[in-house]
């Protein structure tokens, strides 16, 4: 920019003023001083046709170099120079738009633009584009993320995509969720997805003291994006653990070069559902007097009590989180956030709380030749856990006893007394002091970090080198401690149990990929090759459990337990024309998990696209944007959910109550574990179909699927033949499993203008799987093994060759004419003139057999409303709870104690329990509208700061035809489950 110049000329230069003279010099030089024009601030707001900020947007002063970008709610600030007034606006899938500046406040609207096929797509070791996609990858984003208080980052997608399915275990804060991709392709090895944060594979187990839920220490509002690889092609790059798919989480970056805070608090109040039918006070008061024995009628009390009431609650809770991003220096990229969740349980002293920070600094040096990657995650969770027992206790109580005694035993508590005065064995306990007398606590600490190096040469720039190091440490300890006072453990005089276990996980991974695209051959070679070795360690010390007084009741000796994964991997992706589209990659893993013969395993796959699109015959389509066309085979494993030792005899200590008497004295034995030498590789081998289609520019878009897969050598634990092994159990090679499927996922745009948009999206997903073969003990194979809970002694479901795995195994129950089941009375299947275990047949399965999504958002300028609704068809569950509780003979299981009925009684009269009736299987099918929100974004407030407020109310509603407290419980078994809870919040974000 040109300043003023300033001429001295040392011969010519004059000095006028009071001297009235001349004096000249020798001489000449000249500078040109840099001075500044005039400049204008400009600001605004960058927004979709949705009205929602774009953060990330570059904003550039066209003819300089004069830039930045825009905060999280789409605010910019930027000096226009004089002179100087168009200014442009882009960003990766929304059109460019360049205006004039005409004032200090200039607003944008961005529309969405056919550029988002262009958008990438993070996939394993890698990333590529939508439209180059080959295999089945849903990427679900922040700004499309289930809103509300989100205590586990795996519920953020829920309902989001075709495929997949969550499920909350429970209503505890400190409840982890249950994830299937496609329904998962294993029996009792685990079907958990393999979770990559930043490129670091997760464990999916727990640690000691967090519930197993180890996803609620990665904070939710960190989350950039949640990818889901669903087909063997996108997932066998991950090989041996990818056979129940891949769910890669993003979190975010720095970006922009002004410092910019953010500020978000949600407040929240949690209402439990519902718990079993029960009979109220006086139903059960009527009944025990109409008639129960005397005895009975003498174990009525003279109140009434609401048990239910009493130990559940109405719950608090909060989410706070702050960050800051920019630019340190000008150059180096940064964020860092803290945050704080805090939620109680609809179950008194039920709690959880969570703080978290995390830093990323992502800087690029040699002119983008390298780029740096440090990420760092830390967590601290606190818990206090409610001892559940008390849901049962609740529910079961006699509602006509007080909840104090008004005595000075048992903590003051009402409890059911022998003729000793102590408690009485088989009572339920008091369900208040279960809760307020015991004291269950833990701490849990997590530290996740990469460094990630991506070098790109300078010698050869289509080639780059890439090095991961990733570390994940975790520890938990806590304590629960029951007072010698209470009822629980009077016998035993209290208790103090310690426990403690801390986990490490060390990744290395490192890879060449080299891209190059050949214009004279009209192709495009992409080709990776890497080596991963990755670490695990977990180590317990001692425990030794004492009683309150001290005296030590029983002891366990430290364990130290390892395993190790190292893998060679390679990919090719090979474009022609930008029509023909090919990913082959291969995967070979060894594991420490399984004995030197059957340590290795290889998995390949190969895929093939065909973009239609492409094709000069449909060209001419104006409407068209995408369509896609695609095939793909592979090979993925299972080592999951076994133990680190299962190939080799390991000793361990036996309990206290199997000790060796030598003289006077009784010692601790060691004795082997169960093992199986042979134990291999769990084999899935799948194929995937699938098109892709996007049309008007991206207002109609979506996909459709259809997979096979066959999984070998199933690992699962089963029983064994009598003298076989130390168990009758043992982890085995059983057999084979198929199962098949079809997902549609439709993403639409119907209305769209400058200040309103309507946004729907669907998708639904319809799953089969059957066991093809299994093989246990002689002549089992034809009956199959029992599995699941355990009703009566025996597992409720079970698996047998040519059929869906855990249906249920019970006797079809018999109705009299008025459509009243008969009490013992059931079909002779066999007709053989006999009701044995020979007429038990199988019974549906608690999978369903459709999945469906639904979300939809409508923006009206700064107005937003949107909702999701989930539905499963075709699943059952065994109403465990109503089978228990619903006969006369549970009123009275000891002298001391009559327990509340289900109210269920009154329609069946069942003076026994019909343990294994179909009876109790019940059709669970629901609709559940998983959220309701409505925002407001008010802009601008002052100069500082951009204000958006919302509501929302989670578990909305469920629609279904069960007749228990809730149709979606895990196994599909329902036993005094902890009931999820409706859930209204109120939410503040705040962007600096």
């Amino acid at each position: 920019m040109k300043g003023v110049v300033i001429k001295i000329s040392l011969l010519g230069l004059s000095l006028l003023g009071g001297w009235g003279g001349m004096m000249e010099l020798h001489a000449t030089t000249e500078w040109e001083l840099s001075s500044p024009k005039r400049q204008q601030e400009i600001r605004g707001v960058v927004r979709n046709d949705r009205g929602e900020g774009i953060a990330g947007v570059t904003v550039l002063v066209v003819g300089t170099n004069i830039g930045t970008s825009t905060a999280e709610d789409g605010s910019y600030q930027i000096r226009v120079p004089e002179g100087k007034s168009q200014v442009s606006f882009s960003i990766v899938g929304y059109e460019t738009r360049t205006l004039q500046a005409t004032g200090p406040v200039l607003n944008v609207v961005l529309q969405n633009s056919s550029t988002q096929l262009e958008e990438l797509v993070i996939v394993g070791y890698g990333s590529t584009t939508k439209k180059d996609l080959t295999g089945a990858v849903t990427t679900v984003s922040s700004k499309d993320f289930n809103t509300g208080l989100v205590g586990s980052s795996e519920q953020l997608i829920n309902g989001k995509t075709a495929g997949v399915q969550v499920m909350s275990n429970s209503g505890s804060p400190t409840a982890g969720s249950t994830i299937r991709i496609r329904g998962g392709a294993s029996l009792s090895a685990s079907n958990d997805p393999l979770i990559v944060l930043d490129g670091v594979p997760l464990e999916t187990g727990g640690i000691s003291g967090n519930s197993g839920n180890f996803l609620s220490l990665i904070n939710p509002n960190d989350i950039e994006s949640m990818t889901v690889l669903k087909d063997a092609s996108s997932t066998a790059i991950y090989g041996s653990r990818a056979s129940n798919g891949v769910l890669l989480i993003t979190t975010k970056k720095g970006s922009g070069d002004e410092l910019r805070f953010s500020f978000s608090s949600i407040l929240s109040l949690q209402k439990a559902l519902g718990v079993a039918d029960m009979m109220s006070r006086d139903e059960f008061a009527d009944l025990i007097n109409s008639r129960g024995t005397d005895a009975q009628k003498a174990l009525l009390g003279s109140v009434t009590t609401n048990w239910v009431d009493e130990v559940f609650q109405e719950a608090m809770g909060t989410d706070n989180n702050l960050s800051l991003q920019g630019k340190i220096a000008k150059t180096i990229p940064f964020r860092a956030s803290t945050g704080y969740y805090n939620q109680q349980g609809t179950l008194r002293t039920d709690k959880t709380e969570r703080i978290t920070g995390a830093l990323v600094v992502n800087p690029s040096f040699f002119d983008q030749h390298l780029s740096v990657n440090l990420n760092i995650k830390g967590a601290r969770n606190n818990n206090h856990f409610a001892n559940t027992d008390a849901i049962w206790s609740a529910v079961a109580f006699n509602p006509t006893q007080p909840v104090y005694s008004g005595a000075d035993t048992y903590g003051g508590y009402y409890e059911s007394l022998d003729n000793a005065g102590l408690p009485a064995t088989g009572a339920n306990r008091n369900p208040v002091g279960l809760l307020n007398q015991e004291r269950h606590r833990s701490k849990v600490n997590r530290i996740v970090g990469n460094l990630d190096l991506d070098y790109k040469m300078h010698f050869l720039p289509e080639l780059k080198a890439h090095v991961t190091l990733g570390y994940d440490y975790a520890n938990g300890d806590g304590y629960n401690y029951v007072p010698a006072s209470a009822a629980n453990n009077f016998l035993i005089g209290g208790a103090y149990d310690t426990y403690e276990q801390t986990l490490t996980n060390r990744l290395f991974t490192g890879y060449l990929n080299y891209n190059k695209t050949l214009e004279e051959l009209k192709s495009t070679i992409e080709v990776t090759v890497g080596h991963d070795y990755q670490y695990w360690r977990a180590e317990r010390p001692p425990i030794t459990y004492y009683n309150e007084a001290g005296d030590v009741r029983s002891t366990e000796i430290a364990s130290d337990e390892r395993h190790a994964l190292i893998s060679w991997y390679g990919r090719l992706n090979y474009q022609y024309n930008d029509r023909y589209l090919l990913t082959a990659t291969v995967r070979r893993d060894g594991t420490s998990r399984f004995s030197p013969d059957n340590r290795w395993g290889t998995f390949p796959s190969v895929a093939l696209a065909w973009r239609l699109s492409e094709e000069s015959f449909l060209k001419p389509l104006s409407f068209l944007d995408d369509l896609k066309l695609r095939a793909s085979y592979g090979v993925t494993g299972q080592q999951e959910g076994i133990g680190n030792y299962e190939y080799m005899s390991v000793y361990n200590q036996g309990t206290p109550y199997a000790q060796y008497r030598f003289g006077d004295q009784y010692h601790l034995v060691y004795r082997p574990s169960v093992y199986n030498q042979d134990l291999r590789w769990e084999t899935t081998k799948a194929f995937n179909y699938g098109l892709d289609f996007s049309f008007l520019q991206g207002r109609l878009s979506g996909s459709a699927e259809y997979y096979k897969r066959k999984t070998h050598d199933l690992i699962a634990n089963v029983p064994v033949a009598a003298g076989t092994n130390f168990d009758q159990n043992a982890t085995i090679n059983v057999g084979n499993v198929e199962s098949s499927g079809w997902e549609f996922q439709l993403n639409t745009v119907p209305l769209q203008q400058e200040n309103l948009r309507w946004e729907v999206n669907f998708n639904a997903t319809k799953q089969n799987i059957k066991v093809t073969n299994i093989a246990l003990v002689p002549d089992a194979s034809s009956i199959g093994t029992y599995v699941g809970p355990e009703v009566s002694g025996r597992g409720i479901q079970i698996l047998t060759a040519g059929y869906q795995p855990n249906m249920f195994y019970v006797y079809k129950q018999v109705y009299n004419a008025d459509g009243r089941p008969l009490e013992g009375t059931y079909a002779d299947l066999n007709e053989d003139g006999i009701i044995n275990e020979s007429d038990l047949y199988r019974y549906h399965s608690p999978a369903a057999t459709w999945l469906f999504g639904f979300n939809t958002q409508l923006s009206y300028k700064k107005w937003t409303i949107a909702t999701t609704l989930r539905a499963n068809l075709g699943n059952y569950v065994f109403n465990n709870t109503k089978m228990n509780l619903s006969a006369w003979e549970t009123v009275q299981y000891v002298d001391a104690a009559i327990n509340n009925l289900h109210r269920d009684y009154f329609n069946t009269g069942f003076q026994s329990r019909q343990y294994y009736s179909d009876y109790y299987v019940e059709k669970a099918s629901f609709l559940r509208m998983e959220n309701l929100s409505l925002g407001y974004n008010f802009g601008k407030v002052g100069k500082i700061s951009n204000l958006r407020i919302g509501g929302v109310i989670q578990n909305v509603f469920v629609i279904t035809g069960y007749s228990g407290a809730d149709p979606e419980v895990p196994n599909g078994f329902d036993d005094s489950f902890y009931p999820r809870s409706r859930t209204f919040s109120l939410s503040l974000n705040l962007d600096f």
